[in-house]
Formats: C-alpha cells, structure tokens, sequence
C-alpha cells in the first residue's frame, strides 16, 4: 500500500482520499519530515539534489522538439 495523505482540520487529521479499511481500523501515523540527518548532512543532501535538478533541465528539450527529432529518425514507410 502506498502512503497516504491528510491534513489538519480543528485538531484532527483529514484523509486526502478514500480508503479500503475497514470500519475501526487504528492506523500508526508518522510524520514524514522526520529524519536523522545533522545539519551538514542536511546541507550535502540539499547540494545535490540542486546538482541533479540542473543536470535534469541541461538534458530537457520540449516535447514538440523530441517527437519531431524521432520523426526525422524514423525511416521512411512505404
């Protein structure tokens, strides 16, 4: 099962979307923005992921481009 979400609402936790569960089924919720990393840690992890979003946007060409460069490889149909 994937995560589920909720936000707050006076106090209590309101789900995003519905479930399966059975009527009266306790759920164990964690907050997810826990985590064990110091503060340079924290900062190496923020490094690269800014590292990789460029790296990302460098390779990104519009979908337009794309189609019409593999419509120029393509061979010919006859």
């Amino acid at each position: 099962m994937s995560a589920l979400r909720a936000k707050v609402h006076g106090g209590r936790l309101i789900l995003d979307e519905p479930t399966s569960f059975a009527e009266g089924t306790v759920i164990e919720l964690v907050v997810a923005d826990n985590d064990d990393l110091d503060g340079e840690e924290r900062a190496r992890l923020d490094e690269a992921l800014e590292v990789s979003l460029a790296s990302a946007r460098e390779g990104t060409i519009d979908a337009d481009e794309f189609l019409a460069e593999i419509a120029r490889l393509e061979p010919a149909r006859g």
